[in-house]
């Protein structure tokens, strides 16, 4: 037995109910990857200067020069390249996913992080920016595979109380990461024409960390269990992460889980776009991404410095006090944990692009009056940290959450490649046309950003359901009824994408519609005595597989006429019965009559 809370030896520690001494080493082995995404989105942003002259160097040395402008077209060609790679391996991130498994992906992926981390730290050396350019591609590629592969892991492996705020982890480490290149990248440490290969350099080390911790964890029981159908494997992971011979909880749920998707596997992204069911959470997620890319971080990162000087600080000064936004966001970020399966991703979500819509427009203003009076720049900057931390806390943390959460074993793979290909295509978008976007607005340059945080705000508001306490299971039956009705709807002349947003998740983990939704209000150890139409239209004669917990975790299992709290029972076409949310209206009565009769005659 391990020491942490669950085998008694630490009582004082008082960890989270089921987190465990072998889930938090599985935490620490993951975490390295999404640390390498962050700190090279920042790394070459400090000595940006000195890599330019380094590119001059070099013709200088080949017996030919080049003027300025190319050499400012070559380091942008350095700076981008990053996200290219980025978008290449986040797309294949499925495909390596079902291929090698969430931990041996992982694995295989840290020979492309010490590669980049070499190239790049033997471009001057070799005096070649070639191999820079090169190292830069190689480690976005690295970084766009962690980003499809690290939330996934972390998702697949934490119990359903602590997965919102384990999920939450992959932008700690994202944001610790940023803090530390810009904390590097200093004048006064490794921001120096002599210091900037140790600074790019330096990429190797959480990918070698990763290769010395991440064999002593499991594999994803859920890729264990569904993609190599290897149950014993799978309660073997279960028992070393949860510390405790006890999963039957756990297994039910995912073959619950697997029940409804029929095995299916080895969804390819060309089906998951062209899955009906699949379409909204799809949706969802891209624009979830959206939300991160293009709601003006970028932007203000850029500004802060100039905003500090305008405040009065020194140069100096106002580097320190740039380094103090990235500490800003990092303890932000650590905030939200806890919050994540208190308050809610979406709720958390409203709020953080709530907050950076209201403080892009105190920080327009401040920038177009600040001449007016001294005292409007000071306003300035404490709008500015007012805005990372919304950021932190909403839009930077949540999107990689709700893509995972969003979708069941089978179509996750695929379905984290599209949401990681849009977050690094949307990453590119603005890395290129930021530079214009300030040549041509000026002052005005967040008003655009803006506009777009009100867009998502409205779009999460009305689309975006809660998923907090709902297991995956019922998240994705919540969907295949939406995609259901909707289907119902256009055939009546009806049209639309139904509202998720109106079904947040109860105490139990399902949707409580107000008065009109049905409880079970019977002991889980009686059959269930149908007592809504939803209940009635189960087909007589078939089983009831619930495998799904209610809001105490107790096990409903497999072959009993037994369901949990607020959930019911509905047909499906291929003669299944599937979990799903309570509709806010009951079917007509005269149809439920019927279905009951039936039900009723067969039991007699």
């Amino acid at each position: 037995m391990c020491g942490c809370s669950a085998c008694g030896r630490f009582p004082l520690l008082r960890a989270p109910e089921g987190l465990t001494c072998a889930l938090v080493l599985a935490i620490f082995a993951s975490v390295p990857g999404m640390f390498q995404f962050g700190y090279n989105i920042g790394v070459v942003n400090a000595p940006q200067k000195i890599i330019e002259d380094f590119i001059q160097d070099v013709y200088v040395r080949r017996g030919s020069r080049i003027g300025p402008s190319s050499a400012g077209w070559l380091l942008a060609i350095t700076v981008s390249i990053f996200c290219i790679g980025g978008m290449a391996g986040g797309f294949s991130g499925g495909v390596v996913a079902n291929r090698f498994g969430r931990k041996g992906g992982m694995l295989a992926n840290n020979a492309l992080g010490i590669a980049g981390g070499l190239l790049m730290g033997l471009a001057k050396p070799c005096s070649s920016f070639e191999l820079l350019i090169l190292g830069r591609l190689v480690i976005g590629f690295n970084c766009g595979l962690n980003t499809a592969l690290v939330p996934m892991y972390l998702l697949e492996i934490s119990p359903l109380p602590l997965r919102g705020g384990l999920g939450t982890v992959s932008q700690v480490g994202v944001t610790v990461g940023m803090l530390l290149s810009q904390i590097l990248g200093l004048p006064v440490i490794l921001g120096t024409k002599d210091g900037w290969p140790y600074l790019l350099a330096i990429a190797v080390v959480p990918a070698v960390l990763q290769l010395a911790l991440l064999p002593l964890c499991p594999e994803s029981p859920r890729f264990l269990l569904f993609t190599r159908n290897q149950e014993r494997a799978a309660r073997e992971a279960l028992e070393k992460l949860r510390c405790t011979p006890l999963i039957e909880e756990d297994i039910e749920e995912m073959r619950a889980e697997d029940m409804q998707e029929h095995r299916e596997t080895h969804v390819t992204v060309i089906q998951v776009l062209r899955d009906r069911t699949l379409q909204v959470p799809l949706l969802i997620g891209i624009v979830m991404h959206l939300s991160q890319q293009l709601s003006g971080i970028n932007a203000v990162f850029s500004y802060s410095l100039r905003l500090f000087v305008q405040a009065g600080l020194t140069d100096e000064l106002a580097q320190c006090a740039n380094v103090g936004v990235g500490v800003v966001m990092v303890l932000m970020t650590l905030v939200s944990i806890p919050l994540m399966d208190r308050t809610g991703r979406r709720t958390l979500h409203l709020y953080g692009l709530g907050g950076m819509f209201i403080f892009s427009i105190f920080i327009t203003i401040s920038l177009l009056v600040s001449f007016l009076y001294s005292w409007i720049t000071y306003m300035s900057v404490v709008s500015t940290l007012a805005f990372v931390i919304f950021f932190a806390i909403g839009p930077g943390t949540i999107p990689w959450i709700y893509t995972a959460e969003l979708f069941a074993q089978g179509p996750r793979p695929a379905a984290m490649a599209v949401g990681v290909l849009v977050n690094w295509s949307a990453n590119f978008f603005v890395s290129l046309i930021f530079p214009s976007m300030q040549e041509a607005f000026g002052d005005y340059t967040f008003l655009p950003f803006t506009a777009l945080l009100g867009l998502f705000w409205v779009f999460t508001y009305r689309r975006v359901p809660e998923t907090k306490n709902r297991t995956f299971d019922e998240i994705a039956a919540l969907f295949r009824q939406q995609g259901s009705e909707s289907s119902q709807s256009r055939s009546h002349g009806g049209g639309g994408i139904l509202s998720c947003a109106s079904a947040p998740a109860s105490t139990g983990g399902v949707a409580n519609r107000g008065s009109q939704a049905v409880t079970n209000t019977r002991s889980q150890s009686q059959p269930v005595t149908p007592t809504c139409p939803h209940q009635q239209g189960t087909t007589p004669g078939h089983l009831i597989h619930s495998g799904v917990h209610n809001h105490n975790h107790n096990h409903i299992g497999y072959g009993h006429t037994q369901l949990p709290q607020q959930h019911v029972v509905i047909n499906t076409n291929n003669g299944g019965v599937e979990i799903a949310a309570l509709k806010k209206e009951c079917l007509e009565t005269e149809e439920a009559a019927k279905q009951g009769d039936v039900i009723n005659e067969k039991r007699a």
